[in-house]
């Protein structure tokens, strides 16, 4: 039996939660997505605003119907090849419109899916919020959440930043090409490749 091989220009989506316009979230998703570009010139891109599709967020939690917008927002997330995601930081965790987008998103949709994960805050007092709450967030999905994650404070915006956040660009740089590789061999895996869902390794081992 022959397998094809993933079209040869990878999807790479961007969710950016900023709320501000300008935002400095945003500003950090579009660096994180243009040194991507720079890896993966093949990769075609698009970005999810979550501040435009917030009412349709709300009212798809409490009516179980997502308006045009939002199907085809999760319907992008879903279905891509690498996903970049940035949350600004609120109380020391993503915040709340990130997280119920996400809440969205069928549990299995990004099994296996390379994802770059960052986020920006006042002071880098917040940067752990990475690794305590976004992270974590897509271990539980099934995403493979890339090494390197990229935390900008305000202060990494017009200098060298501090202990903590010092060379954001190169930062940037080192975590896209990490996504890069991994969306690279994630094109390159035959299409009839299946990969088995834990539970079910698990029973196999119960009747082994």
């Amino acid at each position: 039996m022959t397998t094809s091989p993933h079209p040869a220009a990878p999807r790479l989506v961007v969710v950016s939660a900023g709320l501000s316009v300008p935002s400095s979230t945003r500003l950090l998703a579009d660096r994180l997505a243009e040194a991507a570009r720079t890896e993966l010139p093949t990769a075609s891109v698009e970005f999810v605003e979550l501040r435009e599709l917030a009412t349709a967020i709300a009212n798809h939690l409490v009516t179980g119907f997502p308006s045009e917008p939002l199907h085809r927002a999760i319907e992008a997330v879903s279905a891509a090849d690498g996903l970049i995601a940035v949350t600004p930081v609120f109380a020391a965790s993503y915040s709340g419109l990130f997280k119920s987008f996400f809440d969205l998103i069928d549990p299995d949709a990004l099994t296996g899916t390379p994802v770059l994960i960052a986020a920006t805050g006042g002071t880098a007092r917040h940067s752990l919020a990475l690794e305590h709450a976004v992270r974590p967030l897509f271990s539980y999905l099934h995403a493979l959440t890339v090494p390197t994650s990229v935390f900008a404070a305000s202060e990494d915006w017009g200098g060298e930043g501090d202990a903590f956040t010092a060379h954001l660009p190169g930062r940037v740089v080192r975590a896209a090409a990490e996504l890069a590789a991994q969306m690279r061999m994630r094109s390159a895996r035959p299409e009839t490749e299946e990969v088995t869902p834990f539970a079910q390794q698990l029973s196999d081992l119960r009747l082994d």
